[in-house]
């Protein structure tokens, strides 16, 4: 129980606050209805910081073809389509408020062809092979259904050298974890995972070259992995 639901239920509305907290927790999960979608308009601001810093890590050329997933609102997508200025960017959700909400934020966008936003589960990705230059999932992976093998579905649509970028805003360990830890495991049902098991979680996918930075002041923390361009698992 989270210290807000104690103190709820100290004042006698415990069943009311936790009723609160459970759906606003789903709404983080999988956003829907009106509430859903203010949520992601939140989440469109709230992350930007963080999806800057967590770009800042890779280079996006002009030409990358490049796919978020768990694209929530779709701030993330404008984002990565003005770097990849002159090739395409795909986005996917397995949330129809968030798929509505990501075609608003880039209508533009879709409308020149640039952008395209689709209805999907990272744990089946609906594209084929070595497709994708750069796959980002911001503020998502806390959710996968299967984190290893949706993991592991995110390298087989990357071509060689492509890479796979985590974004999030938190992890475990970092400051006033003790703050977060009950509410990412307990009220989310959240993967909170340190930073050395984002790298093995990307080192046993088959990923390579690995890299993990944090930005302790914050609590952010960005994985990076890289498709070897032999497949070596062949």
């Amino acid at each position: 129980m989270s210290a807000i639901a104690a103190a709820l239920g100290a004042l006698g509305v415990m069943t009311l606050g936790a009723a609160l907290m459970a759906n606003g927790a789903q709404q983080c999960r999988k956003p829907g209805t009106r509430r859903g979608r203010a949520v992601l308009r939140l989440m469109n601001e709230g992350h930007a910081r963080v999806t800057t810093w967590g770009l800042s890590h890779l280079a996006i050329e002009p030409t990358f073809t490049v796919l978020d997933g768990g694209c929530g609102g779709g701030r993330t997508i404008s984002a990565l389509a003005s770097m990849a200025s002159h090739g395409s960017v795909f986005g996917i959700d397995y949330s129809t408020e968030s798929v509505a909400v990501a075609r608003e934020t880039n209508r533009e966008l879709i409308e020149q062809g640039r952008v395209d936003i689709q209805l999907a589960s990272v744990s089946q990705l609906p594209y084929p092979d070595r497709t994708f230059d750069v796959v980002s999932a911001v503020e998502t992976h806390y959710y996968w259904p299967d984190l290893t093998h949706d993991v592991g579905e995110v390298r087989r649509v990357l071509k060689g050298g492509g890479r796979f970028v985590i974004i999030a805003e938190t992890y475990r360990g970092r400051k006033n974890d003790w703050l977060y830890r009950p509410t990412m495991t307990l009220l989310l049902r959240a993967a909170y995972l340190t930073p050395d098991q984002h790298k093995t979680l990307l080192e046993t996918a088959g990923f390579a070259d690995v890299q993990v930075f944090v930005e302790r002041a914050e609590g952010w923390i960005c994985a990076i992995g890289t498709r070897a361009d032999v497949d070596e698992r062949r």
